[in-house]
């Protein structure tokens, strides 16, 4: 009312004055709206008076905090101390109440961190403002703080005002030093930042921002041992805001600092502590670089992995790969990681990839493992390149480029990594699939010699000569591979046209039949087991293959190659037929089968009886078969399965008039005299 009264009066004198008092005495009633426009009113007058102007400055300031205009606040506080810091001191103590003085201390000190940040316009500011009386006085103040090259001093102020009025708080002592700092005034942001150390040395913000300062003087043992405080708080985090406030130079004297600082100490010992230490170093470089630094992101990866904190090392490769996904240190060392982890399948594809970009960096590394990690990384390549290529070839389709070009890189670092007969072997085989015959057979040469003593690598050796036409000599070499490893055997003959399959059967196949008459049963095998696989199991060679294996009583083995055989029964004779159930009986019969032993013969006296019963008189004679089918034919009348005991005591009678099967058949008779049986 007094500030109304004496605005109404005729007499001017304090006029800004009085609109400020009202304005703060509004403000007070919570009456924002009526108290802007004092202020307003004051800022925007003809005749500036910067007492008042300070008072409007401030209340206005508070207004926009409520409103969430947290920016502007600052830029009108600091209008306000760059008009006059001690009024503005005055004007808050006195007009601020102390339930508001505690905020709008925090949202200055957080809007002039960010000014120092660069994180408020800009690229300048979209905010206008009315460029009469002393709102164009204002507005040149104000531009100034718009442009980041120009904000630290404003920022200073800000800071003096903040430190005045609290002298105790720390975050506004870092903001004056930050500040100074910006300005080129590094000796006094020292001063103020040592003192500030000197009352509580464990401070990280402080530490971090001592080092830098320290480092940047070229003070370098001081910086070392600040940044060793500082790894020792384990508040690394500070750092972030400090980088945003430093200069690019500053930054990268810090990043390379630091990085050499990490390597240095890498030489030395390896110590659990010491990787640690240079861990921290490294990851201050990389946050120093902005938080990509390949070769600190690197090192920082194989320091995680020797602690054994494997999740984190990847994480590191896998920052490298995101912006260079060819990167061969990360892809190997990823690819060693998954290795310590046992992740056959992650370790094979990171190491391949390696390998595809330049394996003349990734075989040194291999090479660099210890012995046991050297044969679990090949063997795992050389497991996935044999699959991959098994399934290649047996396709038939022609090889994508791509696929073999990656098998032959694979193939041919093996080879370097390690001089094993297999890995020569897979070389080989990748260059028979790629077409390279004569580069294929060079190699086996060179590795193996002209006449080589391991078996795998004269079948392959025959496989390739095979072109000259020495069929007989083929067979003999891949004989021995057939006893040993049908299945490497099978996929050599991927690499044999059809017709020349169809010669390497027929030759093997005879070459089998001498050997059986001069009873050399065991390398007779080598050779059917060859005819079989050249002639896609052919049943004659089958059966050639199974009667080898009855020599050799190798029942189980011969059962199922005439399983094979029945199973293609249609376009055979029945005496054909009939011959191969009594083969199929005999070899259940050895095994104590007796019950599908007797179906077999069954079938074969149905389909040719003389021809079963001259089987049957040879082996296993009749007396001796009879009383197999007497025991099957009595377990079934037991089981009151009468149909099916009348059925096997009638073909065993065909056998032989045996006593005991006439006798069971009477039973049968009596036993079903209320029913037929047939």
């Amino acid at each position: 009312d007094v500030c109304e009264q004496l605005l109404a009066a005729e007499q001017n004198t304090y006029h800004n004055t009085l609109l400020a008092l009202r304005g703060f005495c509004s403000l007070h009633a919570q009456d924002q709206h009526r108290a802007l426009q004092d202020f307003q009113r004051v800022i925007e007058h003809n005749s500036p008076h910067p007492s008042s102007c300070i008072k409007a400055l401030c209340g206005r300031g508070l207004i926009r905090i409520s409103g969430g205009s947290n920016y502007l606040t600052a830029l009108d506080y600091i209008t306000a101390c760059q008009l006059k810091l001690d009024e503005t001191i005055f004007t808050i103590k006195s007009y601020v109440p102390w339930n508001q003085r505690g905020l709008l201390l925090k949202v200055l000190q957080e809007e002039g961190q960010m000014m120092l940040q660069k994180k408020r316009y800009p690229g300048g500011s979209s905010f206008s403002f009315q460029k009469t009386g002393l709102c164009t006085f204002l507005t040149l103040k104000l531009l100034s703080f718009f442009f980041p090259s120009r904000d630290a001093p404003g920022v200073f102020q800000l800071a003096s005002l903040l430190v005045e009025l609290d002298s105790s708080d720390e975050a506004s002592r870092l903001l004056c030093a930050d500040a100074l700092y910006q300005m080129g005034r590094g000796e006094e942001a020292h001063k103020m930042l040592s003192l500030a150390h000197s009352r509580n040395p464990q401070r990280a913000p402080v530490l971090a921002r001592l080092a830098l300062l320290q480092l940047k003087r070229g003070f370098v043992y001081d910086g070392n041992q600040l940044l060793r405080r500082l790894i020792r708080t384990g508040d690394s985090s500070c750092l972030l805001p400090v980088l945003d406030i430093f200069q690019d130079e500053d930054r990268k004297l810090l990043q390379s600092h630091c990085r050499w600082r990490a390597l240095a100490i890498l030489k030395g010992k390896q110590e659990g502590a010491a990787i640690k230490e240079a861990i921290a170093h490294l990851s201050f470089a990389i946050l120093a670089a902005g938080g990509y630094a390949e070769d600190c992101l690197l090192t920082r990866a194989r320091c995680y992995g020797r602690l054994g904190q494997m999740k984190t090392a990847i994480f590191d490769f896998n920052a490298v790969l995101k912006e260079d996904p060819r990167n061969v240190q990360a892809l190997s060392g990823r690819g060693f990681v998954h290795l310590a982890l046992r992740q056959q399948k992650e370790a094979v594809q990171d190491l391949i990839s390696a390998l595809k970009v330049e394996a003349g960096a990734v075989i040194p590394a291999i090479l660099s493992l210890k012995p046991e990690a050297q044969r679990l990384v090949t063997g795992w390549l050389l497991q996935h390149g044999r699959a991959t290529l098994t399934e290649l070839v047996a396709t038939k389709d022609p090889p994508g480029e791509e696929t073999l070009r990656d098998l032959l890189t694979m193939a041919k670092a093996l080879t370097k990594i390690c001089r094993a007969a297999q890995h020569h072997i897979f070389y080989t085989d990748v260059l028979m699939a790629n077409g390279e015959h004569q580069e294929a057979l060079k190699h086996l040469q060179e590795a193996f010699g002209h006449c080589p003593a391991e078996d795998f690598a004269r079948a392959r050796l025959a496989v390739l000569q095979l072109q000259s036409r020495n069929v007989a000599g083929a067979a003999a070499a891949l004989s021995v591979l057939a006893r040993r490893d049908e299945k490497d055997l099978a996929f050599l003959l991927n690499f044999v046209d059809t017709k020349q399959q169809q010669h390497l059967a027929q030759a093997a196949a005879q070459q089998g039949k001498v050997l059986m008459k001069g009873h050399d049963h065991q390398q007779a095998l080598g050779y059917h087991s060859l005819a079989v696989l050249a002639s896609r199991d052919s049943p004659r060679y089958l059966r050639h293959r199974a009667a080898c294996l009855m020599h050799l009583k190798k029942y189980e083995k011969a059962l199922k190659d005439m399983e094979k055989v029945i199973q293609g029964h249609g376009s055979n004779s029945p005496k054909t037929q009939a011959g191969d159930h009594c083969c199929q009986g005999f070899l259940l019969l050895a095994l104590a089968q007796e019950e599908a032993a007797v179906q077999h013969y069954m079938q074969a006296l149905q389909l040719d009886e003389p021809l079963a019963l001259g089987t049957i008189t040879e082996c296993p004679g009749r007396e001796s078969l009879t009383k197999i089918f007497h025991k099957i034919a009595e377990f079934n009348f037991e089981k009151q399965r009468y149909e099916e005991a009348w059925k096997i005591t009638d073909y065993g009678l065909k056998i032989d008039k045996s006593s005991e099967l006439q006798k069971l058949k009477a039973r049968l008779k009596r036993e079903a005299s209320s029913c037929s049986i047939h």
